[in-house]
C-alpha cells in the first residue's frame, strides 16, 4: 500500500468528537477547495457508523452547497431518521466555519432476497493492457496550464490507479466528439478491510473524479487542468446495485445527455470485472467557458 492510499483511509476514519458528531479532515486537490468525492465519501462514513452492522448502503443523494476549505476541519452531523425492519436512513451536513458545504441523505439495507436482473456490461478493452495515469499524463503536459499540472494531478489521484480507456478531455481540444468516457480503476493497492461501507465510501470518493469528463467531449474542451471551462459539481446520486471491492477493477462508463444553462449532466454504471452491475451514478455540476 502507498502513502496516498494510507492517507486516503485516514481521511476516511474519521474522529468521533459526540454522540453522531464526527470530524474529519482534507487532503491537496487540483483547485484550491475540498475535492467533492472526498466529502460525499466522509458523509458516508459518518452515515454508516451510525447503521446497525448488518445493512448496508444501497443509496445517497447530495448537494455541494458551498466551497470546502482545506486548510480546516469538516463536522459531520448525523440524524437518525428513521430506523425500519428493512431500511435506515440517515441525513448528514457538513459543516465547516459555521456554515453547511454538504447535505447528504443515505439509505441502507438488510441483506435480502428478491427478483435479479441487468443490462449487459458495454465493451471495454482489459485494464490491464492500458497505459497507467503516471505513463499517459506526460505527453499532454503541453496542453495544461502549467507545467505542474500533470505532477499535481498524479498527486491529488495517488490512491487510485485511474486508467482511461477512451481518450480523456484534454486529449480532443477543438474536436466535439461522442459525449461518453470509459475509465476503469481500483485503489493503488490491496486492503485488509472487507468491511463493504468502506469499499462503498472508496468507490463514493473516485465516483467525482471523471463524471462530467462526458460533458466536455460533447464540446471539445480540454477541462479545469486546461482552463478552458471552470465549473464545481452541484449534487450527486448513487444507487448501489451488488457488492463490490474498490481495491479489484471497476469499469467506470460514463456519458452526457445534456448540458444547458451553465449546468451540464454525467450518468454513469459501475461494473465489476467479471460484469456484474456494481452501481448507477448520476451528478450534475456548473460548467462555464470563462468570460475574456
Amino acid at each position: 500500500m502507498n502513502e496516498a492510499l494510507s492517507g486516503l483511509l485516514d481521511l476516511l476514519d474519521l474522529e468521533q468528537i459526540e454522540e453522531d458528531i464526527f470530524r474529519g479532515t482534507s487532503r491537496p486537490s487540483l483547485v484550491p477547495r475540498v475535492f467533492g468525492g472526498q466529502v460525499a465519501a466522509q458523509a458516508l462514513v459518518a452515515a454508516g457508523r451510525t447503521v446497525p452492522g448488518d445493512r448496508t448502503a444501497h443509496s445517497l443523494h447530495s448537494y455541494f452547497l458551498r466551497t470546502g476549505d482545506p486548510g480546516a476541519p469538516i463536522v459531520y452531523t448525523v440524524d437518525r431518521i428513521r430506523d425500519g425492519r428493512s431500511f435506515t436512513t440517515r441525513r448528514v451536513v457538513a459543516v465547516q466555519h459555521g456554515q453547511p458545504i454538504f447535505h447528504l441523505s443515505a439509505s441502507f439495507q438488510v441483506d435480502e432476497e428478491g427478483l435479479d436482473h441487468q443490462v449487459t456490461m458495454p465493451d471495454a478493452p482489459d485494464p490491464e493492457t492500458l497505459p497507467t495515469a503516471a505513463e499517459a499524463l506526460p505527453a499532454y503536459r503541453h496542453l495544461f496550464r502549467d507545467p505542474g499540472t500533470a505532477e499535481r494531478l498524479l498527486e491529488a489521484r495517488g490512491a487510485v490507479d485511474l486508467r482511461y480507456a477512451t481518450t480523456p478531455p484534454w486529449g480532443t481540444i477543438g474536436e466535439p466528439v461522442e459525449p461518453r468516457s470509459q475509465v476503469w480503476f481500483r485503489t493503488s493497492g490491496k486492503l485488509d478491510s472487507a468491511d463493504p461501507l468502506l469499499h462503498t465510501c472508496l468507490a463514493t470518493y473516485v465516483s467525482d473524479m471523471t463524471l462530467l469528463d462526458s460533458v466536455l467531449l460533447a464540446h471539445g474542451r480540454g477541462g479545469w487542468a486546461v482552463g478552458d471551462v471552470v465549473g464545481a459539481s452541484l449534487d450527486h446520486a448513487m444507487w448501489f446495485h451488488r457488492p463490490l471491492r474498490a481495491d479489484e477493477w471497476l469499469l467506470y462508463d460514463q456519458d452526457s445527455p445534456t448540458s444547458h444553462g451553465g449546468r451540464g449532466l454525467g450518468q454513469a454504471r459501475i461494473w465489476t470485472q467479471d460484469g456484474r452491475l456494481a452501481a448507477t451514478v448520476i451528478q450534475e455540476g456548473v460548467v462555464r467557458v470563462p468570460r475574456a
